[in-house]
């Protein structure tokens, strides 16, 4: 099998990826370990920059998203009581976000996929990436008992953390960041309708909380908890009876409960790979870097990789400029070390740490008060929050 650019990863990043090219004329070949029942059962993030909205309808996958998604123009932050509210609109003149699940957005892409008759290759065993420091690069994958080989011109690593692509890389050509943070977030996705019409962030002594949606009748809540927690831990009414004690007396109130059909804790982390390019084969999404979900950055920043990826490699194609494709790890960490640094402070200004003094619990105090009190403040959040240009 031949095709110009061999894509490991039937995520959102890898299936976007392709169905830009394919768009443009440029073949593509898409390689997932799992069955596309399996991916469309992941339950991810689904708040979307307005930059990642205008890929998804770039890539003439975007109409289900413009009629169903929800356009947010602001979101609140709770702490002692009250709730603040973030206009997201008015601090950046305009942008907002939009929150439509995850799994919808990949069912979207891969009916795209489907509609354009794309090549994706599922229950792909054993794949790897070969001779990629060579300019003829090659993948392999297992079906059945025979190794099938797939010729093309670049590998895009789509594939994840746990994926195959960045630990083929020789460890002594790459270097990593991490962060480790020492606690979780428990999620449980309901069917009731969202408490509020806009996302809730709440700071509180207990720990952290958050209050999102999927759609107007499918509530996604979560709550800080200590790493040492398993789902086992907590049933639906201990865990609605925590999220309670962390939100506003109002919200608590008006809140409408229901069994969970989804619990999962997700432990935060931090996490970046540098460069992101080692010889034809190129890193992307979290294949490269992670961040905590607080401020929605990680599904966005593997859409800012995937803008990178697909301007350099028309470039490429269409015009035999290597510019791009030559500068694409410096670039794309520019943006990556941004929302590393957003997710950060989001993280630290709302969760509560083990081990935090009392000087650390009123230098946070300060710093949530600074931001309500400073117009500038509020901007530098809302900019980063809608996106910042690719």
């Amino acid at each position: 099998m031949k095709t110009q650019v061999g894509i490991i990863g039937g995520g959102p990043s890898g299936l976007l990826l392709s169905q830009l090219l394919h768009l443009q004329g440029i073949e593509t070949v898409v390689l997932e370990k799992h069955s596309r029942e399996y991916v469309l059962g992941r339950i991810r993030a689904g708040v979307l920059e307005h930059g990642f909205a205008a890929l998804m309808r770039e890539a003439q996958v975007g109409e289900r998203m413009d009629r169903e998604g929800q356009i947010h123009a602001g979101f609140f932050i709770a702490h002692d009581g009250i709730k603040e509210r973030v206009d997201l609109k008015g601090l950046t003149g305009g942008d907002t976000v939009i929150v439509y699940g995850q799994t919808e957005l990949t069912r979207d892409l891969y009916e795209g996929r489907d509609r354009l008759g794309g090549v994706v290759i599922h229950n792909a065993d054993d794949v790897k990436p070969h001779a990629f420091d060579t300019d003829r690069p090659y993948l392999t994958y297992r079906r059945n008992d025979e190794i099938v080989r797939v010729d093309c011109d670049y590998i895009i690593g789509c594939d994840g953390f746990h994926g195959v692509s960045r630990t083929t890389i020789p460890r002594d050509r790459i270097r990593e960041y991490e962060r480790v943070y020492p606690f979780g977030w428990l999620g449980v996705l309901s069917r009731t309708p969202p408490v509020s019409h806009e996302l809730i962030y709440a700071r509180h002594a207990r720990g952290f909380a958050l209050c999102s949606l999927r759609s107007n009748t499918l509530s996604r809540y979560y709550i800080q908890v200590p790493l040492t927690d398993t789902v086992d831990d907590w049933s639906d009414e201990a865990f609605f009876d925590e999220l309670k004690r962390r939100l506003p007396e109002d919200v608590a109130s008006s809140m409408i409960t229901g069994p969970s059909i989804e619990k999962s804790i997700a432990p935060l982390r931090s996490f970046v790979a540098e460069p992101m390019r080692h010889g034809n084969l190129f890193l992307a999404g979290d294949a490269a870097h992670i961040v905590p979900p607080t401020g929605a950055r990680g599904l966005n920043s593997a859409a800012s990789d995937i803008y990178y990826l697909y301007h350099a490699l028309l470039d490429h194609y269409q015009r035999g400029d290597d510019r791009g494709l030559d500068g694409y790890s410096t670039r794309a960490l520019a943006r990556v070390w941004k929302a590393q640094r957003f997710s950060w402070w989001m993280t630290t200004l709302l969760h509560r740490f083990p081990d935090s003094s009392p000087y650390d619990q009123r230098l946070q105090d300060t710093e949530l008060a600074y931001l309500f009190s400073s117009p500038a403040a509020l901007a530098s959040l809302a900019e980063n929050y809608v996106g910042l240009p690719f």
